[in-house]
């Protein structure tokens, strides 16, 4: 049952009970009124509305036109039909004209009146979503955190980033790929006493073997055959600040073993001297495979893993966070916009469910790069589509609405869009003609 009631303006009795009966059997809620003021009085219509009104044109005292004007002040974006009798469809199109979502002609159809209502919540429902999630990300933005999300698996994450910040203790962040291992480390440094010193980031996967030692620890001039001037590594150049270690599971075993000594005694010896070097830094290490089995496999030290696995963050893979998903894909289109001078376009009510249902085997990184892709206007993955481009293409409704739309538009081009020459020649009203012209976003720019 649909939670958010359908309001129905009618001063004719059996139009409202007949309405009423239709919506309610299709599982709608329905508040009716017998006038528009009623409805303005009564309805407690405000931007937080959620549902649909539906009003005939012609009415005492107050006209359907009327009503959709004063709704217009309180929301633009309030969807309200008009029911117009077959006398009626000049004031119809101009309620179109006036912000009208649509119309209804009398007699009513009951399937296609159950169509209209329904695209018109769906519409509405997406507007309030998406004014939600501004408000979420306006809050966000206020906190003093750079992770962006409600979920309660992401609010756990804001929580034990704030409690370990204020700490000295190495942390190990365990998160698939793209999953936001590095925003996290920044933010666990930027929370720290340590923010105005160095966050010095290493990608051990990213560094040759042979070069791994002088990068982490640095080199005295002549340590080796190419070491033409003392160096300082990256350990030292972190010094009263933060070392992030990304993709700890990459460093060769014989790095592991004098890690661990820098871990356990903050010191370090730069290679070709003996002198010792006492630092004061935090180390971040992250990862994205198991650290234990890798330990019983040989293919990590245990003696490290046990010296890392103190406190330990998890970061949850964005499938798991819900509507985190719509309100992150949004926060990067702002960017984006911003970045790229472009247009942020909602995405439609279809493409905002496939965002939630898809899987994000890149996580945070792919959602960065797909919202991107959106504001350029780069729409080739598969949630862009459209849902009858990809996922009903076959149904009966669909294919019925193509045809419809193929033979009015073969008709109106066939008939140089002269609208009473196509009426007559599809043997309809000029009306229903106008309807089905609507209905399928035909006009003179469409190409067959």
């Amino acid at each position: 049952m649909n939670q958010n009631p359908v309001y129905i303006i009618d001063d004719d009795f059996q139009v409202r009970k007949s309405f009423k009966q239709t919506l309610e059997l299709e599982g709608f809620q329905v508040k009716a009124f017998e006038s528009a003021q009623q409805c303005l009085q009564l309805g407690n219509i405000t931007t937080l509305f959620q549902s649909v009104i539906i009003s005939d044109i012609k009415m005492p005292d107050m006209s359907g036109l009327e009503l959709l004007d004063a709704i217009k002040l309180i929301d633009q974006d309030i969807p309200v039909i008009l029911i117009t009798g077959h006398a009626d469809i000049n004031m119809a199109i101009d309620g179109m004209k006036r912000g009208a979502y649509d119309f209804i002609e009398k007699p009513v159809k009951p399937e296609h009146a159950i169509d209209v209502v329904k695209n018109a919540q769906r519409q509405r429902s997406l507007i309030i979503e998406n004014r939600e999630l501004k408000i979420q990300l306006s809050k966000q933005q206020i906190c003093n955190t750079t992770i962006i999300g409600s979920h309660p698996l992401t609010q756990k994450l804001i929580e034990q980033i704030s409690n370990l910040s204020t700490t000295n203790v190495d942390v190990l962040i365990h998160g698939e790929t793209g999953a936001g291992k590095e925003i996290v480390a920044q933010e666990l440094h930027q929370q720290s006493p340590r923010k105005n010193n160095n966050f010095v980031a290493l990608n051990c996967g990213a560094i040759p073997e042979e070069l791994i030692e002088s990068e982490l620890f640095g080199h005295e001039q002549g340590a080796f055959t190419s070491a033409s001037k003392k160096r300082i590594g990256k350990i030292e150049h972190a010094n009263h600040g933060t070392l992030f270690l990304d993709e700890i599971e990459s460093m060769p075993l014989k790095v592991q073993i004098k890690l661990l000594r820098v871990l356990q005694e903050r010191v370090i010896e730069r290679l070709g001297s003996n002198e010792t070097i006492n630092l004061d830094f935090t180390v971040i290490a992250a990862t994205k495979t198991d650290l234990k089995q890798a330990s019983e496999e040989g293919l990590f030290r245990a003696d490290l893993y046990y010296r890392l696995d103190v406190a330990v963050i998890n970061i949850s893979p964005l499938r798991s966070r819900g509507d985190d998903i719509l309100l992150l894909f949004n926060f990067f289109c702002e960017q984006a916009a911003t970045k790229y001078n472009r247009e942020h376009t909602p995405l439609s009510y279809q493409q905002q469910q496939k965002l939630k249902v898809y899987d994000w085997p890149g996580n945070v990184r792919e959602c960065r790069n797909l919202a991107e892709k959106w504001i350029l206007g780069l729409q080739d993955h598969p949630i862009f589509s459209t849902i009858h481009e990809t996922d009903t293409n076959t149904s009966l409704e669909y294919q019925v609405d193509s045809h419809e739309k193929n033979i009015v538009l073969q008709a109106l081009e066939l008939n140089q869009w002269k609208i009473s020459q196509t009426a007559d020649y599809l043997n309809i009203p000029r009306k229903k003609l106008y309807l089905r012209m609507k209905k399928h976003d035909l006009d003179k720019n469409t190409q067959l």
